[in-house]
């Protein structure tokens, strides 16, 4: 079942922060933060594992991510062109926090798509200054959706995309765990919602004779969880994240970035950074016991991208470019059509 909002903050101690920037008649971008704790990331890290589907992208801090099985930052989500700002704003706020006066290497862990259809990318309007916003406007509870934060102006199936959020719960005597997932949908495809050939019964999806159409794009993924996973298993976590963007009809074109990072809050597995010997131990959850984590993954996912679609709002942005927001009363005249709604 979801969480109790049905958001990556429903797992305990996640906190999500949004700064959106809407300016003039071209500026369409902003920045998404994800906060795995509260505390000093740097200092108590959460072991973590990114998958990359389809690597057209540019993904920062990721392969230290492999190679450590480590988060030490926050997570940052925003456009192609502004990772390195984000990344100089993480780099710094992790500096500048009480106990770092020492810290010689920083790894900020930064994703992006491509938002240069609806905004005036060239500009690289991000500023760390949207970065410390972000990350200070990051809570737990609910989480906002659509066109918002590095969501602002991406679009994903044919439709206006964004951040889309979601989470499942297992029953308690599969250990009661949560898997909360968070997306940056821009992507292409031909949208399918629960079966349903949305994209085909709109007619607007990739290779549609009537309809121009960009499949190329990207997708960030960002999967927490409360299950006690190290690096190894968070990896194959992250792979089930993939089967999502299947089921909504994505495909991984050859111009599209698809990137998951997953990992765990559990404070059985958390990384002390300081000097606490030659070994550390560990409880962590037995291999058999993962597949119902892997269904949640795949549902999360799915959900997450269609919220991302449901919850945007029409954009109007550089060169006089608009996307649509999903016609939602012809999607559920659809979904009526093939008897996948209750009455």
């Amino acid at each position: 079942m979801p969480g109790t909002l049905n958001t990556i903050t429903d797992v305990e101690g996640v906190k999500v922060g949004h700064r959106t920037i809407i300016e003039g008649e071209d500026i369409r971008t902003g920045v998404t933060m994800i906060l795995p704790h509260d505390g000093d990331l740097f200092r108590l890290r959460v072991p973590a594992a990114v998958y990359v589907g389809n690597g057209f992208g540019k993904a920062l801090g990721f392969t230290q991510v492999q190679e450590l099985g480590e988060i030490e930052t926050p997570i940052g989500l925003t456009n192609t062109l502004s990772i390195h700002t984000v990344a100089n704003g993480i780099t710094d706020y992790i500096l500048r926090q009480p106990g770092n006066e020492n810290v010689r290497s920083v790894n900020p862990v930064v994703g992006e798509t491509n938002d240069g259809w609806l905004n005036d990318i060239r500009g690289r309007h991000v500023t760390m200054n949207h970065v410390f916003e972000a990350i200070d406007n990051a809570k737990t509870g609910p989480v906002e959706e659509g066109s918002v934060g590095a969501g602002t102006g991406t679009s994903a199936l044919g439709f206006k995309g964004g951040i889309g959020t979601a989470s499942r719960i297992l029953p308690e005597k599969l250990g009661g765990y949560t898997v909360g997932v968070l997306v940056q949908s821009n992507f292409g495809g031909v949208l399918t919602i629960d079966g349903a050939p949305v994209g085909e019964e709109l007619n607007n999806h990739y290779l549609s004779s009537e309809v121009p159409y960009d499949v190329d794009g990207s997708i960030m993924i960002v999967i927490a969880t409360d299950a006690p996973l190290l690096s190894r298993n968070l990896e194959r976590l992250a792979k089930r994240a993939f089967m999502g963007i299947a089921r909504v009809g994505g495909f991984a074109s050859n111009g599209s970035g698809d990137y998951v990072i997953a990992f765990s809050t559990n404070k059985d597995v958390r990384i002390e950074s300081e000097d606490t010997g030659s070994t550390q131990n560990y409880t962590e959850l037995n291999n058999s016991d993962t597949t119902p984590l892997f269904l949640a993954a795949v549902e999360a996912t799915e959900e997450a991208i269609l919220n991302s679609l449901f919850m945007a709002t029409t954009v109007t942005g550089d060169r006089g470019h608009t996307q649509k927001a999903l016609p939602i009363d012809q999607v559920l005249g659809i979904m009526k059509k093939y008897d996948l709604l209750e009455n």
